[in-house]
């Protein structure tokens, strides 16, 4: 069982109603938790029951009640209810006492998701636990019956004494945190700062504890000192081992973690699992507690609107690649080439052009988890160019002032975080700009309300250093992506205003030839650079099943790859503004 603070059955609420879940997997490979709520002390003839529609850190109706069966309610005998909405059951009782039953199917592996197997079980609150509206407030107790003995519970939620693998949650909100691991998983403890901390790992692969554990420790420590200290008495990594799933998400004491089981021996694959676990970790600061006005008060029930996403996930992502870096992880020329790889993700999204990036946070809710064959013209993702405009930002009030996007972070969190009371996007603003020393109005109407060029040798140019784009040996520009599926070479994507789409080639057709000749995707761009710009080439295509020839004209070859190099021949002061952002010569690069 976890490590946690224990909590005496004498010390709960009497307020009613008392709430208490069951939650038992007696048969796992069924991939269905049998879920038992027990409400004493009810007071009313109705009792409504809603699923959250989405969980916070992740911004998307994911809609948990499909996932949900078997709904039933009793009180010594079956009582009446009835389903009013895709997510909302209403319970008609004349008894102060009433038990719902209901059973949910969990078989998606996910940092967002329920699962269920012969292995472990695995839920998070949201998308396994039904909220009794005006009771939101209410302490929860959770008792869990594993299905074997061995099997032991993982969780950010404290125990209660005496009670075998029961846990309270203060409120709902707490109890939508956080998750359960259920299971025979690896648990490691250790300490940083005084505070306790666990490694939970499921899954079979070539993690080494041994080896992360101390470069944990190291992150946590550097976050730490930019929020002078840890605002927890327990945190818990859990880390699930999967064949193909990469991501996190965040809770307030604690965060899920999802990378492939084979991902920890190669130094780049390594690096980025550091990155992973330096963002999450960073979010129980930013977005935990800093949080939007929009996110203050979640509604469970509906889509939670807010601009500033690019700060609490962009500003985020820019940390991710810092924090490593500060921890002595990485050195600097692996931060400038981590740095390189996301610029080169921006530069070649064509959307950065078309969508401006508080629209970006503020349409989450329908974009960027929902991709199609026309996002990457016409969408940008508020992780990656609010990681580019926190970068400038930071360089902007170092070059300026001498203070950094560092004292933006502590500002942000005297002002609103400790208190968790959500920002505007105008007290955003002006925190900025009272660290900075200047107005930002221009700034933000350019690249955070605009679809302006981020000028990243403007920025980057007092500091040594400048962005140029390689196109040494590129191929001429046909303008899609093509991935293999099943043997057949897909496009997947088709730029917009390049020769494929003048042609007529479309996302989802196949490609088979280039002037008659068989060609791969592995092949395209080695093929393509047998031609000139300006030769007119014979694409064959399978559209809609029908075989389609197009005569294409190539462009001229574009930037493939961006990399943040060094001046020659920097100044004193390039040299100093460097030094000062780093923390290194610029001659060691």
């Amino acid at each position: 069982m976890t490590k946690a603070t224990l909590v005496h059955p004498g010390s709960l609420s009497s307020i009613s109603p008392t709430i208490n879940y069951q939650v038992a997997m007696p048969q796992p490979e069924s991939h269905l938790f049998e879920v038992t709520l027990h409400l004493e002390n009810w007071q009313s003839s109705i009792l409504d029951l809603k699923m959250p529609v989405w969980t916070p850190g992740s911004y998307l109706v994911r809609e948990y009640a499909k996932h949900l069966q078997d709904f039933s309610a009793e009180a010594g005998e079956n009582l009446p209810w009835r389903k009013l909405s895709k997510n909302h059951w209403q319970v008609t009782s004349a008894t102060d006492t009433i038990t719902v039953r209901y059973r949910v199917f969990a078989h998606e592996l996910s940092v967002r998701t329920n699962h269920l197997d012969a292995t472990h079980g695995y839920f998070n609150g949201a998308a396994l636990f039904l909220r009794i509206p005006g009771f939101e407030k209410q302490p929860i107790q959770i008792t869990i019956v594993p299905p074997q003995p061995e099997w032991h519970v993982t969780t950010p939620l404290p125990t209660i004494s005496g009670q075998a693998d029961t846990f309270q949650a203060s409120d709902f909100d707490t109890l939508v945190d956080s998750f359960f691991e259920i299971g025979c998983h690896e648990v490691h403890s250790f300490e940083v700062l005084g505070k306790s901390h666990e490694l939970a790992i499921w899954g079979k692969g070539n993690a080494d504890p041994a080896k992360m554990i101390p470069d944990i420790q190291k992150i946590i420590q550097i976050e730490a000192q930019l929020f002078d200290g840890l605002p927890y008495d327990h945190y818990v990594f859990l880390l699930h081992l999967s064949s193909q799933n990469n991501g996190g998400l965040e809770h307030k004491y604690a965060c899920s973690l999802n990378y492939p089981r084979f991902g920890f021996r190669a130094r780049d694959k390594y690096d980025r699992f550091m990155q992973l676990v330096a963002h999450e970790f960073f979010h129980l600061w930013n977005v935990k507690r800093i949080r939007p006005k929009a996110l203050e008060v979640f509604d469970y029930d509906q889509e939670n609107y807010t601009p500033s996403l690019w700060f609490s996930e962009g500003t985020t992502s820019y940390y991710d690649l810092v924090i490593p870096y500060r921890a002595g992880i990485y050195n600097v020329k692996s931060f400038l080439n981590n740095l390189s790889k996301e610029i080169t993700r921006f530069q070649t999204t064509p959307g950065r052009l078309v969508q401006p990036l508080s629209e970006s946070s503020f349409d989450a809710w329908i974009k960027l988890y929902r991709p199609d064959a026309n996002s990457g013209n016409s969408q940008i993702s508020y992780y990656l160019k609010g990681e580019m405009v926190s970068l400038l930002l930071d360089l902007l009030i170092r070059q300026r002032n001498g203070r950094s996007l560092d004292d933006v972070m502590r500002l942000m969190w005297q002002q609103f975080g400790q208190a968790e009371i959500g920002f505007t996007p105008e007290q955003l603003q002006q925190v900025i700009e009272s660290v900075a020393g200047i107005n930002l109005d221009d700034f933000f109407r350019r690249y955070v309300d605009g679809t302006e060029e981020l000028p990243f040798n403007q920025y980057l140019e007092p500091f040594g250093l400048q962005l140029i784009g390689e196109d040494e040996d590129a191929a001429p520009t046909l303008g899609v992506k093509v991935q293999t599926e099943n043997g057949r070479e897909v496009i997947k994507f088709v730029e917009m205003g390049t020769p494929a789409n003048f042609a007529g080639i479309d996302a989802g057709d196949e490609l088979l030839a280039i002037d008659g000749i068989r060609v791969q995707s592995q092949q395209l761009s080695d093929r393509l650079k047998d031609y000139q710009p300006g030769d007119t080439i014979q694409a064959t295509v399978f559209h809609q099943e029908e075989l389609r020839t197009y005569p294409v004209t190539l462009a001229s070859p574009r930037p493939t790859r961006y990399q943040v190099i060094p001046l020659e021949n920097p100044s004193s002061m390039q040299e100093e503004n460097f030094a000062g952002w780093l923390g290194v010569s610029l001659s060691t690069l």
